[in-house]
């Protein structure tokens, strides 16, 4: 759904197909939408195969999220990229950036290209399940270098064993709203060289604990620290 206009809404093209023919809405049923903004209750008015129409009978307030993350997720095998997004989506992740490093697959960063629509359409249906307001963005892909120049307040490189733990290297000091960075190595990890380019650039080295983990399982983990770490406040 694209905006709230007057009250109403509509959804168009596969959307409403599938709502139509697979949901069979009736008018007079209720739903939670979004414009990509907030969410709202919404009843349905009138639905044929390639438009359903709503009236809006109230906005829905949902929690805000108390810390923004930002993954940039070193390009892994495309199934295993994709189920990070889908979990990272639900996690609440705000932007996840793919990066190309020394020990990515060769050619998946120009493969990314295509799979844009499908990768969008991933985070939205996760996004549905988890009910958020706002979809995360997907970045095009990037350089290690270009990944190193993001801004947030906090900036974290995963690392192997041999980096201190995750949890006690967050700040002790947290406000809603903080930004966190999170770099995802691929599946053969950092080298030497791409360490010593991320402590130059100020990245913090951390560790999820002894066990060697896959990239996406990575991700997912550290999300659901920073998420834990900032959720009490």
């Amino acid at each position: 759904m694209d905006a709230v206009q007057s009250g109403h809404a509509q959804i168009t093209g596969p959307d409403a197909h599938h709502l139509t023919r697979v949901l069979r809405v009736e008018p007079g049923q209720q739903f939670e939408i979004s414009d990509n903004q907030s969410v709202y209750l919404a009843e349905v008015e009138s639905a044929r195969k390639d438009l359903v129409s709503f009236s809006v009978r109230e906005k829905v307030t949902l929690a805000a999220p108390v810390v923004r993350t930002t993954i940039l997720a070193s390009l892994i095998r495309f199934e295993r990229f994709e189920w990070l997004l889908e979990k990272a989506t639900e996690l609440g992740v705000e932007r996840v950036v793919p990066v190309q490093a020394e020990r990515s697959e060769r050619g998946l960063e120009r493969a990314a290209g295509k799979r844009m629509a499908r990768w969008n359409r991933i985070v939205r249906e996760a996004s549905e399940q988890s009910r958020r307001a706002r979809l995360p963005e997907i970045g095009a892909p990037v350089s290690l270098a270009g990944a190193l120049e993001m801004e947030a307040g906090y900036r974290y490189a995963l690392e192997e064993a041999e980096a201190p733990l995750m949890l006690p290297a967050l700040p002790i000091h947290r406000q809603p709203g903080d930004v966190v960075a999170l770099l995802v190595g691929p599946e053969g990890g950092w080298t030497d060289r791409e360490r010593e380019q991320m402590a130059d650039a100020g990245w913090r080295s951390v560790s999820l604990g002894p066990q060697i983990l896959r990239a996406e399982t990575a991700a997912i983990a550290a999300l659901a620290i920073v998420n834990a770490a900032w959720g009490g406040l």
